[in-house]
């Protein structure tokens, strides 16, 4: 799979730019003996950078999934529809949370939990008198509680049935009491679903606050979805702090500096770190300095200027640090492993430690 970014060529500098993009491509041809098991993946054309410039860029390398898309084009943009695709988790769980005020459906796919509907509902409490009127109480109160676990079960294939098809990997049904074990076993429960029911969990909560409990409750059936490995992941890295192990590190100049003395296992990145790496050069053309800056810190020109000089450097290059990283990781011998702040976690691993560290 290739990609050019350009226009058609009309002018000799045009003309110049198309045979730069084609001898690039034959060189990166050149350099793979034979395609890649997932594939490659070719972009090279111009780019405008921010500050309205043309900057010629060249970027091969193998997908972490096969690619099963054959594409040449010349646009006046990459193409990476073919790459998104791969970042789509063909996993995707159902959850039914039951309690006493309502239900909640919801998924979790990779790191992502949707909320798809949820409605409340409004039980008869147990009676306590007798005679008569205790009777006919407990009948209502269990039609009440029967025509709940109707409306669960019919919801529930309007949420997970598409097409006569079951549209999760499997289903976690999770509740308080008996609600769960009532829809389980009711003939009103599809069969295509009851099928599906991986696990039943209690929990202590309804709602939103029972979607998570019964997320972390059914972590080890679902220890391949991401959102799960995301947690224990950054858990073991509270963990080392919280011991203080000295076996941690956190900030980008900490970590760099400890991945620089090859002292990380494993680099814990955020997925929207905003920090720039730039190279400045002070005017002779050696790479003098290296500084990685937050778009706050940019405005502060300072960081710019040769103390010795006293003269703004000139930017050799700029790129996210992510990209970066991404790109040179295996050379400190480390593994990168990207994170959301979807999770309590990641949340906190952003807000408290600046979304990058190591350990």
């Amino acid at each position: 799979m290739a990609a050019a970014n350009g226009e058609t060529a009309v002018t000799q500098a045009d003309k110049n730019v198309e045979m730069w993009r084609i001898k690039k491509l034959i060189k990166s041809l050149e350099a793979a003996p034979s395609v890649p098991n997932n594939g490659l993946v070719v972009y090279c054309g111009t780019i405008i950078t921010d500050d309205g410039k043309e900057k010629k860029v060249n970027i091969d390398f193998e997908p972490f999934r096969p690619v099963n898309t054959s594409l040449y084009l010349c646009d006046n943009k990459f193409h990476t529809e073919a790459l998104n695709a791969l970042l789509t988790d063909d996993s995707k769980f159902g959850f039914i949370i039951m309690d006493g005020n309502g239900a909640l459906f919801g998924t979790l796919s990779g790191n992502t939990r949707e909320v798809l509907h949820k409605f409340n509902v409004e039980l008869p409490k147990k009676h306590g008198r007798g005679g008569q009127s205790a009777v006919r109480f407990a009948r209502l109160r269990m039609e009440k509680r029967h025509n709940y676990v109707r409306k669960v079960a019919e919801t529930a294939v309007q949420m997970f049935i598409t097409n006569d098809k079951v549209n999760v990997e499997g289903l976690i049904l999770a509740g308080i009491a008996d609600f769960k074990s009532d829809l389980s076993q009711s003939g009103m429960f599809d069969a295509r679903l009851q099928a599906k029911v991986l696990k039943i969990v209690d929990i202590s909560y309804g709602g939103e606050s029972g979607f998570n409990q019964a997320i972390e409750l059914a972590s080890d059936t679902l220890a391949g979805v991401k959102f799960i490995q995301e947690k224990k992941l950054i858990q073991r890295y509270f963990d080392e702090i919280s011991q203080d192990t000295g076996k941690f590190c956190f900030g980008v100049d900490d970590t760099l500096r400890a991945l620089e003395m090859g002292a990380v296992d494993s680099l814990i990145v955020w997925e929207n770190l905003n920090v720039t790496r730039y190279v400045l050069s002070s005017g002779t053309g050696e790479e003098t300095k290296i500084i990685h800056l937050r778009p706050e810190q940019e405005r502060d020109r300072s960081h710019f200027i040769d103390p010795e000089t006293q003269t703004e450097m000139e930017i050799v290059d700029s790129q996210l640090l992510l990209d970066w990283l991404a790109l040179n990781y295996r050379s400190f011998g480390a593994i990168l492993e990207i994170v959301t702040d979807r999770s309590q976690e990641g949340s906190q691993f952003v807000r408290g430690f600046g979304g990058i560290g190591g350990k």
